[in-house]
């Protein structure tokens, strides 16, 4: 496995080589942690500055949710830097909730919804993770109907949008998409129960399009662990190029995939538990074993997960980045999953606040590229090039649960 490993260190440093150095700005350096380049800028055109002048104030300041201000110059200064460097945003529930509307027009603008396109390009996203979940929890083949179902209409929604939106299946496609001023729709997390125990449905949803499968809530993948045929599931995964999300999933599920899985893993919805106590937050050394496997822990904008404020985001934001370094801390937004957001971070309009917040703290512009594009981009080329690696040295696995499991 060594020679594959090499492989696999070659392919990272290859794929940063594609990203410029940043803009010049006077910043401290970061602590610790390699900093490699970030990604290469958007067409200037592609995404709008926010219109900053009706919250700014007569003193000029836009006011944060922890009741200071934030000056109306470090936010158009988080502007000029979204537009170089866009958000990739780790979660989005909105399949499911465009599934209860009878129509809509996602360019023109929805109430009711926390993302459009006309507030993604108001935020900077330039790439978006589309949840597959299933929050009525179907099992057997209903979860899988369940979930070809959700893709149909993702797919749908996406094609019914060409000038703001684009499904892509690579690295390579992500940058593309952006590059020509589209969101870069990129499908999943799936729950587990979505593949109906069988890697032949795995292969099939990755041929659809699917990037990501939550290790949670099947019976290979459950409190004890990932059974042999769970193992089974991760390695087909990296042989096809399916990320391991792993938020949610048990503490023996998590440590196991990263000690078994060849391409990174991520964790597409957790923030630090030393902060806040949730089960989907994760420990000081579950980020450290992230960290030193190259993962990606996704920090989700969620009151319930990182707390009311703006600050209560960014102070997990840097414990992530103080455990698991700058290369393995990215952001979920995870608006429109009927989560509680913090202020001034309600809808998906509204990173240039985090990113002003960050920028006010001393974060540099390597740290920050790396956050908001740079770690989703090297997530997604080395798990490409993990699943070239493999199909060279591994066919297509034919196991079944029964005779792996019993």
């Amino acid at each position: 496995m060594a020679d594959l490993q090499d492989e696999l260190q070659a392919a990272g440093e290859a794929g940063e080589l594609d990203t410029p150095p940043p803009t010049t700005r006077t910043r401290p350096e970061p602590k610790r942690g390699h900093q490699p380049p970030v990604a290469e800028p958007i067409a200037a055109d592609a995404h709008a500055h926010a219109d900053t002048a009706n919250t700014a104030d007569a003193s000029g300041a836009v006011a944060t949710a922890a009741g200071t201000a934030e000056p109306s110059s470090e936010l158009a200064e988080a502007h000029a830097f979204l537009e170089a460097h866009p958000v990739a945003d780790g979660y989005s529930g909105l399949p499911w909730v465009l599934r209860q509307l009878p129509r809509y027009d996602l360019e023109l603008g929805e109430g009711g919804m926390d993302t459009d396109v006309p507030r993604m390009r108001k935020g900077h996203i330039g790439a978006l993770f589309w949840s597959l979940h299933l929050p009525e929890g179907p099992a057997g083949e209903r979860a899988v109907d369940a979930t070809l179902e959700q893709l149909d209409l993702v797919r749908t929604a996406v094609h019914a949008h060409p000038e703001g939106l684009r499904l892509v299946h690579s690295a390579g496609e992500t940058t593309d998409a952006r590059n020509c001023g589209r969101v870069a729709v990129l499908l999943g997390p799936a729950g587990a129960p979505a593949i109906g125990d069988s890697l032949g449905i795995l292969r099939a949803l990755h041929a659809l399009g699917l990037k990501a499968l939550t290790l949670a809530g099947a019976s290979w993948a459950g409190e004890s662990g990932l059974s042999r045929f769970g193992e089974e599931v991760v390695r087909e995964m990296n042989r096809i190029g399916v990320l391991a999300d792993l938020s949610g999933a048990s503490e023996p599920t998590v440590r196991r995939a990263l000690a078994l899985s060849r391409a990174p893993v991520v964790c597409t919805r957790s923030a630090a538990g030393a902060l806040r106590s949730h089960p989907a937050n994760l420990p000081d050394d579950l980020l450290a074993a992230l960290g030193e496997a190259r993962g990606l822990c996704m920090v989700p904008l969620t009151a319930e997960q990182t707390g009311p404020s703006v600050r209560d985001v960014a102070d997990h934001l840097d414990h992530v980045r103080a455990i698991a370094g700058p290369e393995c801390v990215g952001l979920s937004g995870t608006y429109d999953s009927g989560a509680a957001h913090p202020q001034d971070l309600n809808d998906a309009s509204c990173y240039p606040h985090l990113v002003a917040e960050l920028m006010h703290r001393g974060w540099s512009e390597p740290d920050l590229a790396l956050l908001t594009w740079g770690n989703v981009q090297r997530v997604l080329r080395t798990a490409d090039f993990t699943a070239r690696a493999a199909r060279d040295r591994r066919e297509a696995s034919t196991a079944r649960i029964a005779e792996l499991d019993g």
